[in-house]
Parts: structure tokens; C-alpha cells; sequence
């Protein structure tokens, strides 16, 4: 009794047991939940006669409620996987629950995460929440399919891996990670999750639309952290809450980028001659004047990519550099390593006068495995979610039609049957697997199938040069602080650290 008292009272409900409307209304809840369970069930019994396969096991939990609030809570400890452990331990590594409102088939089966992945568009389509999808609008990048999804894929992860592009991106990101990292040993405590966001929103910005530092990048800046509060929030647009907060910035956002695209296409339009490719923009503008299906559609849909591709700057990368700070923190052997193979390079190039390159830094091997370790230990994308357009059966266990699915990455990679003491920070465990693979199914901290994460490279390259520059000019300490898994995987102090400039230099 005192636990239903309890997460009504989390719900907005009074815990005064004479308050009959409460009581009433609740009592309705649960009769819709029942006749929901009710419902699953006699049609999960139909689309088990049509396959040999069977519905994985599971529970709904209580009506409207499902299992959220208990799936919730355990991205708020240090075991962020508790929810699926439990579940896999009582039904088998594929299972039914009903969470955020839907009822949901969870996977935390790598063979089965990967037929998810690849299997995109004629068997699965993407499935987010809705406050997501109001926000990112028509045009989003993440609910497309089909032949434009892989399309512009291609066309992103083609320019991005384009020699053109690696001979000069190294130098913008040193000049961005350099500078911001200078003024660090000049605060008192500064908090690196947000620290770092100063040295990644600036590089991505200039690699969508050529912009450096300024007023518009500044502009662009405050308007985007508005923008991204409401990604995961109530889907309600009444004006003062988060979602309506987060949809007018994103409508002053869409104003700027729209204009740089327009300037840009009336300039290539009055050129005769083709230049090169400098940023996303001329990528995506020189594609819109082909006779292909992206002439079809209006320009909007330039802007509205631009600002979805401005995410991974504002989130993603730098959490992971954060995280790796906080893991080399923790792991002074590790650190020591790490610093001895960054600070034979600087001798290296010091000694040949020579600039850095991209293969420079993407050779350090030891980094590399220290950053696929924190991309393993704290996800950035935990997991992805589709929605099953047809009834479809892998590995004897049945999707019905209109179930989302969640392929939960985070469990993969916490999992000990694929690797030993997965809490433990072991970078050198990827010296006995010969490196980090995209094509292994155990390890996809950038997702996976057709759209795996075209920035996957340039990402690495980013992390490596901020964590060869900082242990190589500067010490730091680290106060105690724990990592939080939900909504997204981040800091939850944001890493509170002290830093100063290193008397070491490279040996003669």
C-alpha cells in the first residue's frame, strides 16, 4: 500500500487517502490499464499463429505507468544497467516491458541489435519520443528513410573522410582546443562538461557553415543550448514551458542559418566556375542543384539539417571528452601511460619542426584505446529506438507490427560474457582484441548499420587532440563526482576540476 501511496504522490496525486477524486481517477487508470494489458495480449496470441517464433517475455507493469519509473531510477545509479539485468536474468536477453508511455520489445542481444540496425527502412523505421520529434520537424535527419537517408548520408560521410577535409580540419581543431585550453589554468575551478563544449560547438559550426568566432557564432551558440533543453521534455507547447521555450529558439536559429544558405546559393549560382567544397552547406547546396530527389524539396530542408547536425558539438563530443578526463582521473596508470606516448609525439614533431596531421594523432594507439574504453564504459547513444512496420521474427522471438524496439547498447557493452569486469576503466583490454571495430557487434558506441555515425572519425580526431594537448601542457585535479545515465549520459556535477600549466617539457 505505502508503495502505490508513494508513486502517486510522484505523479501529482494526494497522499491524503480522503481525497475520493484522486482515488477515483486512479481507479480508471487502472481499469484503462487493464483493458490495455488485455488488448496486447490477445493480439500478441493472433501474431504468434502466424510464426513458429514466440513474443518475448516480460511484464507491462502498472497501467499508463508501465515500468518507467523503476527504468528511470536505475539511470541515476552507478549500476545504469540494473533495469535490463533484472529483466534478462527473469525472461532471456529480449524482452517485453512498457516504459515512457509504450509498450516496448527491448534487446540487450548484440545478434539482435545488429539485425535491428541493418534492417532500417523496409522492417524498421525510427521511433522517438515525441517532444523530439516537434522539434527536429519534417525535415529530421534522424526520422528520415529510405533512398534521401542514404543518400545524404553517403554524400556527409563522404566529405568528412575526403583527404581535402582532413588536410586542413586538424589545424581548425587545434586552434579551438589550444586557446580554450590556456585559459583554464587561469580559473580558480572550472566544470569541464561545460568547458568543453567552448572547443567543439566552434569546430562543428565552422565544418556545417564556415562560421568563426563572432557575433553570429555567439548568437548561434545561446540559441542552440535553448534549443536543446527540450529535446527530451513533456510534449506540451503552451507558452512558458520547455518544449514552446525550445521551439522559439529554434525558429531564431532556423532564421540565421536560412540566411547564410540563401547568401550562399545566390553566390554559387552567380559563379560560373565550381570551387571547392569549404563546409556542409556548399556540400548540401551543390547536391540541391543537381537533378536528383533533393530538388524537390525546399530550401528549409538545408537549415533544418544544419541545426540537427549542430548537436553532436553541443552534447556528445563534449561529454566524451569529459568523461575521458574524469576515467584518466581515476586511473593514474592509465594517465601515465597515455601522457608518456603523447609527449614522445610532441617530441617527435618538436624535434622535426613539423605540424601535426591527422594521422599523427589518430596513430596514437594507447589513446585510442583510452577513448574506445570511455565511449564503452558511458555510451553517449545508450541505445537507439525503432518501430517494427511489419511483424518480424529474429531469432525464434517475434516483433509484432506498430512495437517499438529498443537495442540497448549500454548492456552490450556492460555485459561480462563480452567483456571481462565491464565496470572496470581497462583500456588495455583492446590490446588483446587488436582495437576498437566498427564491425563488431559488442562495440557500437556510434550506433550502427546504414546509419552508422558519418562523424565517427572526426569525432575521434577531436577527443584525441584535446586529450593529447591537455596532458601534455597541463595537470589537473578532479573532484569527485558521478557520472548520471538518463536522460542522456552526463556528469552530475559536470566535473568540477582545477588545472595548471606543467613544467615538463619533450626531451632533448
Amino acid at each position: 500500500m505505502n508503495f502505490l501511496l508513494h508513486h502517486m504522490f510522484l505523479l501529482g496525486f494526494s497522499d491524503n487517502i480522503e481525497d475520493m477524486d484522486s482515488w477515483v481517477f486512479m481507479g480508471l487508470l487502472f481499469l484503462l490499464g487493464c483493458w490495455c494489458c488485455c488488448f496486447f495480449f490477445n493480439n500478441n496470441k493472433k501474431v504468434e499463429k502466424k510464426f513458429h517464433g514466440i513474443i518475448p517475455k516480460g511484464s507491462l507493469g502498472w497501467p499508463l505507468l508501465g515500468e518507467t519509473l523503476e527504468f528511470i531510477a536505475s539511470g541515476y545509479t552507478s549500476q545504469p544497467v540494473a533495469f535490463m539485468d533484472k529483466r534478462k536474468t527473469l525472461y532471456g536477453e529480449v524482452f517485453k516491458t512498457h516504459i515512457l508511455g509504450t509498450p516496448i520489445i527491448v534487446s540487450t542481444d548484440p545478434e539482435v541489435n545488429k539485425v535491428v540496425l541493418q534492417n532500417h527502412g523496409n522492417v524498421f523505421i525510427p521511433a522517438y519520443p515525441k517532444s523530439i520529434r516537434i522539434l527536429l520537424g519534417e525535415f529530421s535527419i534522424l526520422q528520415m528513410n529510405g533512398n534521401l537517408q542514404k543518400k545524404l548520408h553517403a554524400l556527409v560521410g563522404g566529405f568528412l573522410r575526403s583527404p581535402q577535409f582532413k588536410s586542413r580540419i586538424t589545424k581548425d581543431i587545434e586552434n579551438s582546443v589550444k586557446p580554450t585550453l590556456s585559459t583554464w589554468q587561469d580559473m580558480d575551478l572550472i566544470l569541464v562538461q561545460e568547458e568543453t563544449k567552448k572547443i567543439t560547438f566552434p569546430i562543428l559550426v565552422k565544418v556545417l557553415m564556415s562560421i568563426g568566432p563572432g557575433q553570429d557564432l555567439d548568437f548561434l551558440k545561446k540559441e542552440f543550448e535553448e534549443f536543446i533543453k527540450g529535446l527530451i521534455c513533456l510534449p506540451i507547447k503552451f507558452p512558458g514551458t520547455r518544449l514552446y521555450k525550445s521551439l522559439k529558439a529554434k525558429g531564431k536559429l532556423l532564421k540565421v542559418v536560412k540566411k547564410i544558405v540563401e547568401e550562399r546559393k545566390i553566390a554559387m549560382e552567380r559563379s560560373d566556375e565550381k570551387g571547392n567544397i569549404e563546409d556542409v552547406v556548399d556540400l548540401l547546396l551543390r547536391e540541391y542543384g543537381e537533378a536528383n530527389e533533393m530538388q524537390s524539396l525546399p530550401l528549409d530542408f538545408i537549415s533544418d539539417n544544419i541545426i540537427e547536425m549542430m548537436i553532436p558539438g553541443e552534447e556528445t563530443v563534449p561529454t566524451a571528452m569529459t568523461l575521458a578526463v574524469k576515467f584518466l582521473s581515476d586511473c593514474p596508470v592509465a594517465l601515465k601511460q597515455m601522457t608518456e606516448e603523447n609527449m614522445e609525439l610532441k617530441r617527435q614533431k618538436t624535434e622535426s619542426r613539423e605540424d601535426y596531421n591527422w594521422t599523427d594523432y589518430m596513430s596514437l594507439r594507447f589513446t585510442q584505446n583510452v577513448i574506445s574504453e570511455t565511449l564503452r564504459m558511458a555510451n553517449i547513444i545508450n541505445a537507439v529506438w525503432r518501430k517494427a512496420i511489419k511483424d518480424v521474427e529474429i531469432k525464434g522471438k517475434l516483433i509484432p507490427q506498430g512495437w517499438c524496439v529498443l537495442a540497448s547498447f549500454t548492456s552490450v557493452h556492460m555485459d561480462k560474457e563480452n567483456y571481462d569486469n565491464p565496470y572496470q576503466f581497462d583500456p588495455w583490454r583492446w590490446e588483446k582484441t587488436g582495437g576498437a571495430s566498427v564491425n563488431n557487434c559488442t562495440f557500437t558506441p556510434f550506433g550502427g548499420g546504414q546509419r552508422l555515425c558519418p562523424g565517427l572519425d572526426l569525432s575521434r580526431l577531436e577527443i584525441s587532440i584535446f586529450l593529447h594537448h591537455l596532458v601534455t601542457t597541463y595537470q589537473w585535479t578532479a573532484e569527485k563526482d558521478e557520472i548520471v545515465y538518463f536522460p542522456t549520459v552526463k556528469m552530475r556535477r559536470k566535473l568540477p576540476t582545477r588545472v595548471k600549466a606543467t613544467q615538463t617539457q619533450p626531451p632533448p
